[in-house]
């Protein structure tokens, strides 16, 4: 008995019962094989995105959606914005009825003589009426607003409260966390909370600032919140899902107001945690010649009168923490993607992507930049 047999498009002879029985067999393995790797692959592709405890993995939120809120407090912003906007239409619609009524009822008609309409001199009712009505929307648009800002602003925090610093500077954020001992920049990392107020764990945010006034706007997790230089400020968020929340400085605060962007990354609690301890774990030393070279001329340089990496020399405070640098998704606050490359061109020259920021051209050479980049790489 002779068989032929194609497989991946080979043309194989097969001779007598054994071979065909030996054939059968290793297609049967070849095909449990296809099918555990697209078991493999199906699996791979359930894994949740919450495994990647910086966050780069996670939902981006980009759009800033104010009709989808996430958290208590944009919950509570959300309620008295519709009633609000119930308020106003209703409004919008009786104004805009009436306009149109009038300009067809009273249009000019063909047969119109042209003489002056008859004219009325004051109404008693009229005046009352568009006087004591817009009071009382008033009125009642200003207990809805400081109903809603009073709860926020009066809502007690549990002991688990997790407790942030954001301090804004001329263009990035200062993010604190006092109770870890954790300093970073541009990125806020929190743990998720809960609907159920009893198993809610809410972060309360400090807001501070070193130089002008800025504020803090999330739209879907607050709303916004002044940083006032001399004066301390508060907040604060719970938000329901995992995810990367935008944000940005909401007040005018210079030339790069518009690159002051923030993130906040929301991690379920045992991710959270994790985070926080490759926040604080210990520095690797460089391990190659150009990483140390790199070290050697960071710490050389003026970098070290701005920026701090824990367990060195280096202990600025007029630039971000770098202790966990490559931990972050931006560079700049949110100007670029933290890549190598990115990394480069701003060493090379901060100008070229952020201009009029206060970091200056060192004017290094290609060697120098690349040396000082690889040193950057292993802040992790």
């Amino acid at each position: 008995m002779r068989i032929i047999a194609f497989r991946h498009k080979k043309r194989v002879s097969l001779q007598g019962p054994g071979s065909i029985t030996k054939w059968g067999m290793r297609a049967v393995g070849n095909f449990w094989n296809q099918c555990s790797y697209l078991l493999l692959a199906l699996l791979l592709t359930l894994v949740p995105a919450h495994a990647d405890v910086t966050g780069n993995s996670y939902q981006m939120r980009r759009v800033a959606d104010i009709f989808d809120p996430l958290s208590r407090p944009a919950e509570m912003i959300h309620h008295s914005a519709m009633v609000v906007l119930l308020i106003t239409a209703g409004i919008f619609l009786v104004v805009t009825f009436l306009l149109v009524y009038i300009v067809v009822k009273f249009r000019r008609r063909k047969d119109d003589d042209g003489d002056e309409p008859p004219q009325i001199y004051g109404s008693s009712h009229i005046e009352l009426a568009w006087t004591v009505l817009p009071i009382l929307i008033t009125v009642v648009l200003i207990l809805v607003a400081s109903r809603t800002i009073g709860e926020i602003q009066n809502m007690p925090m549990p002991e688990n409260a997790l407790k942030v610093r954001l301090v804004g500077h001329q263009w990035w954020w200062e993010i604190h966390y006092p109770d870890l001992g954790i300093v970073t920049a541009n990125e806020i990392h929190i743990p998720v909370s809960s609907r159920d107020r009893d198993k809610a764990r809410p972060t309360h945010i400090t807001l501070q600032s070193a130089d002008v006034i800025h504020s803090f706007w999330v739209p879907q997790l607050a709303g916004k919140t002044d940083l006032v230089p001399n004066k301390d400020n508060e907040t604060w968020v719970d938000p329901y899902e995992i995810g990367v929340y935008f944000g940005n400085c909401a007040e005018y605060c210079g030339s790069q107001h518009a690159n002051m962007l923030l993130r906040v990354i929301v991690h379920e609690p045992e991710d959270f945690d994790r985070w926080v301890a490759q926040q604080k774990a210990p520095v690797v030393a460089p391990q190659t010649e150009l990483e140390t070279k790199g070290r050697d001329l960071f710490f050389n340089t003026s970098c070290v009168n701005c920026h701090r990496v824990d367990g060195t020399l280096s202990a600025g405070v007029f630039g971000p923490d770098l202790t966990k640098l490559m931990l972050r998704q931006t560079i700049g606050a949110g100007v670029a993607p933290l890549t190598k490359e990115n990394l480069w061109q701003w060493v090379k020259d901060p100008q070229s992507l952020k201009v009029e920021c206060l970091m200056p051209d060192m004017q290094l050479e290609k060697n120098e930049v690349d040396a000082i980049v690889a040193y950057l790489m292993t802040l992790k």
